[in-house]
């Protein structure tokens, strides 16, 4: 399976300064990298390009070597100049196409889908799609409509990349997910630990990795 982390500082660090909070991702980055995590998805989407940019560099420069690849949500300029392994494109964000017009060979692109008509239009051009949201997040609460498990199952049949679910996943929801196809999960508060806000610290990852990719395969179907 496919695990992907999806950062955001605020539910690490509660502190303003940006520095505490750069500080406080490279160390979920560290954690993400001894626990095998595949992606490492920077999403601070408020950053000033100048910041994003120290912070891509300080993940980069850490993963670099691993087996853990990081990518940049959505700014492909942040993600060339900091030598990162790719972008995760929203869906409203530019063609995929014009994303991999720009990038060097062996680049990522993924993108968020949120339909099947959707998916299957980005499909030819991305390494990976993001489907969702499949169950109600804290990120985003109010989501309508829900994608669900049907609609995610839908996309992983319509479509020959990976499909990663996002939106609400848990340990609790990890064997519905797998059973609909999907290939596995994007996710910001599963890879968060109790307490972990305002202290400054990300969540041990080896264990919660380890748990989730065994039931993840236990469920998924057989091929």
């Amino acid at each position: 399976m496919i695990l992907c982390l999806v950062t955001d500082r605020r539910r690490l660090c509660s502190a303003g300064a940006f520095d505490a909070a750069r500080r406080s991702v490279v160390e979920q980055a560290r954690a993400a990298v001894e626990a095998g995590i595949d992606l490492f998805q920077i999403r601070e989407r408020d950053l000033e390009a100048s910041d994003l940019l120290a912070l891509v560099s300080d993940v980069v420069r850490l993963t670099r070597g691993t087996t853990t690849r990081v990518v940049v949500n959505d700014r492909l300029d942040v993600a060339l100049a900091a030598g990162a392994d790719g972008v995760h494109l929203r869906a409203d964000s530019l063609p995929p196409s014009g994303a991999r017009s720009m990038a060097p060979a062996g680049f990522l692109v993924g993108r968020s889908v949120h339909r099947v008509d959707e998916a299957v239009r980005a499909a030819p051009e991305v390494d990976y799609v993001i489907a969702g949201t499949v169950f109600p997040s804290q990120s985003k609460p109010d989501a309508d409509p829900l994608l669900g498990v049907d609609g995610l199952a839908a996309i992983a049949r319509a479509v020959s990349v990976p499909v990663l679910a996002i939106g609400g996943v848990s340990m609790e929801c990890i064997g519905q997910i797998a059973a609909t196809g999907a290939a596995g999960v994007a996710a910001i508060g599963l890879f968060v630990g109790d307490g972990a806000v305002g202290n400054g610290r990300a969540a041990p990852l080896v264990d919660l990795a380890e748990a989730v990719r065994r039931r993840f395969d236990s469920m998924k179907p057989a091929s």
